[in-house]
């Protein structure tokens, strides 16, 4: 009689001769049946056998969350505080400065905040606590009064409930900006970048009431040139330098001055019309150009550029040698190149040349290192130059001067 055909297996011990064990195949086709029903039976509505009794959840099991990695290692400053509680007249940008080397790095640290929706938005009061969770920095908002109450409401045996966060109403304007506003409010809509053309085509200021060299508010001044009868109010620039990239002396447009603005009265050849707002002198042959209604940004999220940046300051806004914090500078970079509101470029000043005098037989001439000297954020793009705000100045920011996407 032929023994039964079976599935053949080895034994793996070392001390054990490997003999081979036989399972009869009727066995084994019993064996797939008992573990086709239980599978099925798991699948049924009536019995469901629980193999591993799962263990009960807690509040320290969470479900996962998506989280933005940040590209570069958040460096927390070593005198930073513990605390601070907001004050009217911070800024997004100073506080962040008080807790991080790099604070444009604020929205990684409070993005796992579930107190705060928008990290723009932080009001006169909140206290901010800076704590480590996995070893990374995070700011927690009123995070230590929340505690304190729960705290105390439990050593008095009174039940504690925790909440989910709520919405909490308040004017906008009662939350801090995130970099000083009046610093560049009144260049948001009023720079202007325009081609010769532009200019030559705009109308002029050719003379005022009373014969005037200079004028101002209330004045009355007389216009020429092509106005279009649709529009009643003009914006009065003042024609400026030419700018020019500075490695290929490619012309990237004029910059146009703001001055103030106009009424348009009568309409002829010349217009009359009066001057309702004047931000610096007004001089004859100023020209008048419609206003500018683009989109304004009013929240400015500061952010590295996600490529290398090679641009170069060509032009000081109202400043003849240099720039400090808060003031103006025109690089030679625009939409075109990439450029985008709230970019952050650091500031280079070029090293001077000079002679090691000391090295008789090779005096040959030594280029110094280019020195950082602050930090700019771009606020307003045209096609082939951008304006930026300076927020750090280390030394005078010259014409000229490198900017690069920021180097650790």
């Amino acid at each position: 009689m032929q023994p039964d055909r079976g599935i053949k297996t080895k034994m793996n011990n070392s001390n054990t001769p490997k003999t081979p064990i036989i399972v009869p195949f009727f066995m084994l086709l019993g064996l797939l049946g008992v573990m086709t029903a239980s599978i099925t039976g798991c699948s049924s509505s009536e019995t469901r056998p629980v193999a591993v009794e799962e263990p009960a959840q807690s509040g320290t099991i969470v479900a996962a969350e998506k989280t933005i990695t940040p590209k570069k290692e958040i460096r927390v400053k070593a005198a930073h505080p513990r605390q601070y509680t907001v004050k009217k007249g911070d800024t997004l940008w100073d506080i962040s400065n008080l807790f991080l080397q790099d604070p444009w790095y604020w929205p990684e640290i409070w993005q796992k905040n579930n107190q705060i929706a928008n990290p723009h938005l932080i009001f006169p009061g909140d206290v901010l606590t800076l704590v480590y969770v996995n070893g990374q920095p995070q700011i927690l908002v009123n995070e230590a009064q929340h505690q304190a109450v729960q705290n105390n409401s439990a050593q008095a045996g009174l039940p504690v409930k925790k909440l989910s966060p709520g919405i909490r109403v308040k004017a906008l304007q009662a939350s801090i900006p995130s970099i000083p506003g009046d610093a560049i409010r009144q260049f948001l809509s009023k720079p202007r970048v325009v081609t010769k053309e532009q200019l030559e085509q705009a109308p002029r200021i050719v003379a005022s009431d009373e014969r005037h060299l200079i004028l101002g508010f209330g004045d009355r001044v007389y216009i020429r040139g092509e106005i279009d009868k649709e529009r009643v109010r003009f914006s009065i620039y003042r024609p400026g330098d030419a700018l020019r990239d500075p490695q290929s002396n490619e012309l990237l447009g004029y910059e146009a001055k703001y001055a103030g603005d106009l009424h348009i009265t009568t309409y002829g050849d010349p217009a009359s019309g009066d001057i309702t707002f004047s931000e610096r002198e007004i001089l004859i042959g100023d020209r008048l150009l419609p206003e500018d209604k683009s989109k304004l940004e009013n929240l400015f999220f500061p952010h590295i550029p996600d490529r290398e940046v090679e641009a170069q300051i060509i032009s000081l806004y109202d400043a003849l040698f240099g720039v400090a914090q808060y003031q103006i500078v025109v690089i030679n970079k625009g939409e075109r190149d990439g450029m985008e509101v709230g970019h952050l470029l650091a500031t280079f000043t070029q090293g001077d040349t000079v002679r090691d005098h000391l090295d008789i037989r090779h005096s040959k001439e030594i280029k110094l290192p280019n020195e950082r000297s602050g930090l700019i954020m771009v606020f307003k793009t045209f096609d082939r130059v951008s304006y930026a705000l300076t927020l750090e100045s280390r030394r005078v920011i010259r014409r000229d001067d490198f900017a690069h996407t920021p180097k650790f």
